[in-house]
């Protein structure tokens, strides 16, 4: 399977956050979940991606390009969400349209303004007067609109409510389709990328925890809730981590059916990827 985005030994220093040697891949035609807690290095690493840092180690290959030296081909492949609004508040959709055919070869007129009317988005109205939910849905919009083969997108499902996330979500299901263009999606609505995500990759504290396909978290880990009894039975081995509260311990398996075989009286709970995410930064090994 060939890959559409490529991270080979990611290191970036700052005086008090450092990457350190972050790898995945993201193949053609996927969904990737890039999921962490604020501050944990999923913005730091999409602006790599995107050559917005330029100074740092390993490197980046976008369909099959290294990044720093085919930065203008690649930036024509992809489009970008990200969390912060990047248009100017006075600027109307109408003038977003006229800026945006100057800057990519393959903008479509016609595509962006169907997508405006989908979303009921007024071109004449100034983003100032935008909700927030309105203004995401524009970001969207803006980076479907001239055809990228992969889209980076930075929490693009925040403030809207259920229905538009919905009708944002079926798009982006759409847009990988044709199983050549896919989307690298960082988001703390884990619930969303739970039905969309093809593989997860999670970043804790400047480092990869894990990137596995979504498939695999969800069926093969789970959580043992037990007494301090039972808890004291599990080799170390057998577990990955656990949390211990006044009334029960918690404890994350990573293979449920070696663990069960094991283990026959133990009751193990599906996961989810908070579940994932809170055991894994906040247990104990």
């Amino acid at each position: 399977m060939t890959n559409c985005l490529e991270v080979r030994n990611l290191h970036k220093k700052y005086n008090d956050f450092e990457l350190k040697n972050i790898n995945f891949d993201l193949p053609k035609g996927a969904i990737m979940g890039f999921i962490g807690e604020n501050g944990s290095g999923k913005t730091t690493t999409i602006k790599a991606i995107l050559n917005i840092i330029k100074q740092y180690d390993g490197e980046i290959r976008l369909f099959g390009l290294n990044s720093r030296d085919h930065d203008k081909e690649i930036k024509d492949k992809v489009g970008v969400v990200l969390d912060d609004m990047f248009f100017s508040e006075i600027l109307t959709p109408n003038d977003i349209n006229n800026v945006m055919k100057d800057m990519y070869q393959k903008w479509d007129n016609k595509m962006f303004y169907n997508y405006l009317n989908e979303f009921s988005l007024n071109a004449k109205r100034p983003i100032k007067t935008f909700s927030k939910g309105m203004r995401k849905k524009l970001e969207i919009v803006t980076a479907l609109s001239h055809h990228p083969q992969l889209l980076i997108l930075d929490e693009p499902t925040a403030g809207l409510d259920p229905v538009a996330r919905a009708e944002v979500i079926e798009l982006f299901q759409n847009f990988i389709q044709n199983e050549e263009c896919s989307i690298l999606l960082s988001s703390h609505i884990t619930t969303d990328l739970e039905h969309i995500a093809d593989y997860i990759t999670f970043i804790n504290n400047g480092e990869i925890m894990l990137s596995k396909t979504c498939n695999e978290l969800l069926e093969n880990y789970g959580i043992v809730k037990c007494s301090k009894q039972d808890f004291e039975k599990f080799d170390k081995g057998d577990y990955v981590k656990f949390r211990k509260s006044k009334y029960q311990y918690e404890v994350l398996i990573e293979d449920v059916k070696k663990f069960k075989r094991k283990y026959n009286t133990a009751v193990i709970d599906k996961i989810t990827l908070d579940d994932l995410m809170l055991l894994m930064i906040k247990g104990e090994e």
